[in-house]
Order: structure tokens, then sequence, then C-alpha cells
């Protein structure tokens, strides 16, 4: 059974989590504002002597790739490719907002929508569109909120909002199809989807992996080459 450490940093917590075959053994969370940078490694350490687990006993390493806070997601990623480059583990991404979803699926019916939201300045998110089943119907990207925002979804049947971005979304998304759920991220469901993409032998090369910005990195795009804008 694959055994696997998650790290979450997409957000303000710094989660991890080890499963071990898919079940959850041993999660450590921490709700606090920018300790990602001194907390990180000590909650991995820790995490992992409470669970019996040493390094060498790992399959793989998976990391939230994104999006999400930028400091926080360079330090998850650099964790995680440090820690399977050093013991020689496998390495997985997994999309922060697939991990979102995964949340609230066995709530859901056929023909209902997730929306997994995480906030980004003002009244933008990041977010992609899921059916029922957790195929991406929308893939992720910035979305402004405003009144008409997913509004083709919430006209088809219920819509699960999930995620930071929840207060905001509530201001201008009056429908009674419209469910909120104010989930945040966590390691624990990175690792159930990491465990998934092992099996299936979806893994990430180290040297290559980063992580996924997503506004940063578009922006950075457009400046080098005015025709991609």
């Amino acid at each position: 059974m694959s055994k696997i450490l998650s790290i979450e940093t997409s957000i303000a917590i710094c989660s991890v989590a080890i499963h071990e075959g898919g079940r959850l053994v041993g999660l450590l969370e921490l709700h606090q504002e920018a300790v990602h940078g001194s907390k990180l490694v000590p909650c991995i350490k820790s995490l992992m002597e409470h669970s019996g687990y040493a390094m060498g006993d790992l399959d793989a390493i998976a990391v939230a790739e994104g999006p999400g806070s930028y400091t926080g997601l360079r330090i998850g990623v650099s964790t995680a490719k440090g820690l399977a480059y050093a013991h020689d583990l496998a390495l997985i991404g997994v999309n922060s907002l697939d991990a979102l979803a995964r949340q609230v699926m066995s709530e859901m019916d056929p023909g209902d929508f997730v929306i997994p939201m995480i906030d980004a300045r003002r009244m933008e998110v990041y977010a992609k569109v899921l059916d029922h089943e957790g195929n991406s119907l929308v893939a992720t990207r910035p979305e402004i909120l405003d009144e008409n925002a997913f509004r083709e979804y919430l006209e088809q049947g219920a819509v699960y909002f999930v995620g930071n971005a929840n207060e905001k979304a509530r201001k201008c998304l009056e429908s009674p199809r419209a469910v909120f759920r104010d989930y945040l991220n966590g390691a624990r469901w990175v690792g159930e989807i990491a465990g998934e993409k092992f099996v299936r032998g979806e893994l990430a090369d180290i040297a290559y992996f980063e992580p996924n910005y997503l506004k940063e990195f578009m922006v950075l795009k457009s400046k080098k080459n005015p025709l991609l804008s």
C-alpha cells in the first residue's frame, strides 16, 4: 500500500497529512498567517514522529500545486521537491481547487455542480467548475465575481461553492440553488487525490515541477510576448 506525505500551503493554513493505502493516518494543521516558512518543516517532522513513520517508509510526497498564495505555494512546492529529491521519492502535484472540491462530492447529486474558489484580490477569485463526479468542466482560471458569475450553472442545478471566497461570493451570487460550504484547503484532501494519482502513475518530474501561480504566470507570459495577451 502506498504511503504518501501530503503538503497543503495554498492559503494561510499550513497543513500536512500522511495517508497509507488511501487511508488517513495522520494530520497536523496550523491556522495561522504567514507561518509556512518557519513552521512547515517542523510540522512535517512532528507529524512523522507522532505517526511512527520515517522518510524511508514513504513512497511519495504530494503537494498542492496551486493556485493560491504565491509565498505559500513557493514554500510548499520547494519543500516537497527537496524532500522527494533527497529521499528518492515520487512527487505528485495536486490542483488546490480539486482538493477543495473533493470535500463536498459526497453531498452532491447527479446534475449538481461544484465550484471551488480561492480568494484573490478585490472581487477576483481563482476557480474552476466540476460536475458531481469530479470531472472538470471549466479549467482553473481567475474569475471576477458579479451578479452574472456562474449564472449558466445556477440555472441548471444546485451549485456548491466551497473555499475561502464564500463571504464575498454570497454578496453577489443570490440564488436558491447556490449552496455555500465554507471549507478550507487541507492536506487530507490533497492526499486522497494523490493516492489515486499514484496508482495511475501520474507523477511529476521533480526537475521541472513548478507551482501553478496562475495569475502571476499569465502576467509574465503576456509581458514577454504581447501577441499572447
